[in-house]
């Protein structure tokens, strides 16, 4: 095989790497070792409910501000729909919740509530900040790294606020403790700041670089926090239609063993079991440890930067609880985000991050129900994956402690949740690698301290020619917002060495972003597309997208990534797959066997109606 760019990994950075040069017409393929696109954007299915496996609380929807989301869905064309928070979200600190509104200066009242001793202080702090990221990035937004701004485009920005622009770049040099003491001298709201970049960054006040942390705490303000309607399954899922409706392969559970060069240039990748996909570019959308270590040959790379890499200290592993509880168990007025601070002295077991989304978005629960994923960090020393720790009896009671721990935090914040509880498994460090490839279980990549951040991190343009980088590992970091920019970067970089033009902000571009209304049902969802589509979707959504399919025990065709595709309106990608097995709709089987081991019958009244999806989905136009 053998394409124009061949991205390795299908998390959102290649996906919006790889959706945005399809769409200048490059061919492309994107390779992972999932069945499944997103990496740690995507949802899985218990029994009827739908769980973020990671990202859950999504910025870069918005109007004005930093919106890389919107920017790649109008890019690319396609549509999508949003609900946005009425609320950023809360942080419950030493006995007081304080809201998060959107409104900058409501916000600044409620924090001044909280902290009357600093209430002038936190009002000239937001004002400065706010004018600052006005000047600096909403007026002329720009969706490229640091390592790809254009000079002149800066260099006229900077020609605008000049103020602005030298204020901004003196963050570049301290940290957020030494700007926050600028103007605070009360500790207790230090270290309320030093939880919200804990949260955030993963790193506290001392460690956050300062330009990092004045654009978190005024940008989520201005562009507002979003959830996919329809579940995070639609991130992903909308990015993934884009590429095959421009012609693009999504090759999945294919292991990349190494990155191919002729001539000191990569030129592929070789994947396990001897096959080799040709490309003139390669673009990388993993983490930094991975490519020095493991994909890069020695012989091509010098000692000195393999070193570095494995010097990168990564981010605190984390730990996952997911719930499914009954939905009187959450009180009311509570929001879906909530930020609940253990210990405000220092970062500890017993700080947790919760969702529930469910209360804004109503498709994720039956009736009755609410899911809650509770995150936090782990400090314990866990197994790596596939070792013999990881299969032992020790490591299973530690995971049932996991979960006894953080169903008992839950309880103590949610008074009877223990009682409602009718589902509750954890994700340690371990699984967290072992799905998402997470080294350690440090789910925000290599830190994102002072010594290594911006410019010290991976480039877009590694020093290898014809090879790229994007994702959590480059100079953007971690968050949906930050790997979407650097997907575009890389984009862009491969785009210009092809001699295409780049994808520019351009503000007569038409909004594709469609923002629902609280709470959002299926019937929101589906608003818009025609009787068939809307029947062909609400069926693939009763599939669990199983990790281990029976319906496919023996079956020829991909039902599972049929029924995905089709799920978010991908009908193009999902009559692709139906169309390579043959003639007949389920292969050389009757789908009505296949519905006979579908596990939804355990927990549903029926079945997923696969032969009838598959029909409706073959007769359908795409």
């Amino acid at each position: 095989m053998s394409y124009d760019v061949v991205v390795v990994g299908a998390g959102l950075a290649g996906l919006a790497s790889a959706a945005l040069l399809a769409k200048r017409g490059l061919s492309v393929a994107v390779v992972d070792r999932n069945f499944k696109p997103g990496g740690s954007c995507g949802i899985f299915k218990r029994d009827g409910a739908v769980f973020d496996q990671g990202s859950s609380m999504c910025y870069g929807f918005g109007a004005t501000g930093f919106a890389p989301h919107r920017f790649v869905f109008d890019c690319l064309e396609e549509p999508i729909a949003v609900v946005r928070h009425a609320l950023l979200y809360a942080v419950d600190f030493e006995g007081r919740r304080i809201r998060f509104f959107p409104d900058v200066d409501r916000f600044a009242e409620e924090l001044g509530d909280a902290f009357p001793d600093s209430r002038e202080a936190i009002r000239r702090f937001y004002r400065d900040l706010h004018r600052i990221y006005r000047h600096v990035m909403a007026e002329t937004p720009q969706f490229s790294t640091p390592d790809e701004t254009d000079p002149h485009e800066a260099a006229a920005n900077f020609r605008k606020h000049p103020g602005s622009y030298l204020r901004f770049l003196s963050f570049m040099l301290g940290s957020a403790e030494g700007l926050l003491k600028r103007y605070f001298k009360d500790p207790a709201i230090l270290r309320f700041f030093d939880k919200l970049t804990s949260t955030y960054c993963y790193t506290t006040v001392a460690e956050t670089p300062a330009v990092l942390a004045a654009v978190m705490f005024v940008d989520n303000h201005v562009g507002g926090s979003y959830y996919p309607a329809g579940s995070t399954l639609f991130l992903p899922g909308l990015l993934e239609k884009s590429i095959e409706a421009h012609g693009g392969d999504m090759l999945y559970e294919r292991e990349v063993e190494g990155i191919l060069f002729e001539g000191g240039r990569a030129c592929g990748v070789a994947l396990r079991g001897g096959e080799r996909i040709d490309a003139r570019d390669v673009v990388f959308a993993g983490n930094v440890w991975d490519l020095y270590a493991r994909l890069v040959p020695a012989s091509v790379s010098s000692p000195r930067r393999r070193a570095w890499a494995a010097a990168l200290e990564p981010s605190y592993p984390s730990v996952v609880l997911y719930a499914t509880v009954d939905a009187a168990c959450i009180p009311a007025g509570t929001p879906p985000i909530v930020m609940a601070v253990g210990n405000p002295d220092r970062i500890d077991e017993s700080e947790v991050t919760i969702y529930v989304n469910g209360l804004d978005d109503r498709t994720l629960c039956p009736p009755g129900l609410l899911t809650v994923m509770a995150i936090g960090p782990s400090f314990g020393d866990w197994p790596a994956p596939g070792s013999p720790d990881d299969r032992s009896a020790s490591y299973a009671q530690r995971k049932a402690a996991e979960t006894e721990r953080l169903v008992a935090l839950l309880d103590r914040k949610f008074p009877g949740f223990r009682r409602g509880l009718r589902h509750a498994e954890v994700s340690t460090p371990t699984t967290i690698e072992r799905y998402l490839g997470k080294p350690g279980g440090s789910v925000a990549g290599p830190k994102q301290r002072i010594g290594q951040h911006l410019l010290k991190r991976l480039h877009t343009r590694t020093e290898f020619p014809g090879l790229y980088a994007c994702g959590e590992s480059t100079a953007m970091g971690t968050g949906t917002p930050a790997v979407t920019i650097s997907g575009i970067s890389a984009a862009n970089a491969v785009l210009k060495a092809h001699g295409l033009p780049p994808f520019r902000h351009d503000a007569a571009r038409k909004d594709q972003v469609t923002r629902l209304d609280r709470p959002a049902t299926w019937d929101d969802v589906l608003s818009g597309r025609s009787p068939a589509v809307r029947e062909i979707m609400a069926l693939a959504n009763e599939c669990a997208f199983c990790e281990e399919p029976a319906c496919m025990e023996g079956c020829p065709i991909d039902i599972r990534g049929i029924l995905r595709r089709a799920a978010v309106g991908n009908l193009a990608g999902a009559k692709r797959l139906l169309a390579a097995a043959g003639d007949r709709a389920c292969g050389d089987c009757d789908p009505k066997e296949c519905e006979k081991r579908c596990v939804r019958a355990r927990y549903a009244t029926h079945p997923v109606e696969i032969a009838r999806t598959l029909a409706l989905i073959a007769d359908a136009e795409a």
